[in-house]
């Protein structure tokens, strides 16, 4: 048990003293995970609200493709995704592998069917009865769903804050396309994967306590939204 002790203490006294380490991860986190969050919501949202709102043939098969993609590991997302950047991969010519570039899209196309398959499950939640009303009153079909979207915003936030937390905490993706370099692509998970390897027992911890105040952040972000319906 002392040895816990010992390592929460170790770890404070690295956060309280701005540990170079520590914040240069915290940082490239925030940044790569809010960019692909943003790129994927861009994407996924639009396209999972045409999706739910309208009727085709092939809907249900679209929704169980997105339902498979975003329970799949993320080690396996980055595999895919190292394939495509590596130098004999069709995107090998860029020379992404490695960069934060390439974490980016490497966590842009793990979190897009996240997002995606959520922002369907929102339109399929929402009562008809206002696209219906807006019809009736007179608006067109874009301006009934921009109605319906804006009265059920919330449902879509709590869906990009999802994707958000999905990436922020993915260790695979991060590790295979960004290399793990020190001051560079070494993010929160990676280096809290490196550090325990090393024996570096409280940087791990430190860091770790971050990741656990953006999880908990995140949650209360959901608790509010869900309140708020």
């Amino acid at each position: 048990m002392g040895f816990f002790i010992e390592g929460i203490k170790s770890a404070l006294n690295l956060l309280f003293s701005f540990n170079r380490d520590v914040y240069s991860a915290v940082f490239l986190s925030l940044r790569v995970t809010t960019l692909s969050t943003l790129f994927a919501a861009i994407i996924g949202v639009p396209l999972g609200f045409i999706i739910g709102l309208n009727n085709f043939y092939g809907k249900r098969v679209i929704i169980v493709i997105f339902n498979t993609l975003y329970s799949l590991p993320t080690v396996l997302m980055g595999l895919f995704a190292y394939g495509m950047f590596s130098r004999n991969g069709p995107l090998g010519s860029l020379g992404l592998l490695y960069t934060p570039q390439a974490m980016i899209i490497g966590q842009t196309i793990l979190i897009f069917p996240l997002i995606t398959a959520l922002t369907i499950s929102a339109v399929q939640a929402i009562d008809k009865k206002v696209f219906k009303t807006c019809l009736t009153l007179g608006a067109n079909y874009l301006q009934s769903s921009l109605t319906a979207f804006f009265e059920y915003k919330q449902l879509f936030v709590a869906a990009v804050i999802a994707g958000f937390g999905r990436a922020f905490g993915e260790v695979g993706v991060s590790m295979m396309l960004g290399g793990n370099i020190r001051g560079y692509t070494r993010n929160i998970t990676t280096s809290i994967a490196f550090a325990t390897a090393k024996g570096e027992f409280a940087l791990g911890i430190a860091l770790g306590l971050i990741l656990l105040l953006v999880a908990c952040l995140i949650s209360i972000l959901l608790q509010f939204l869900q309140r708020g319906k």
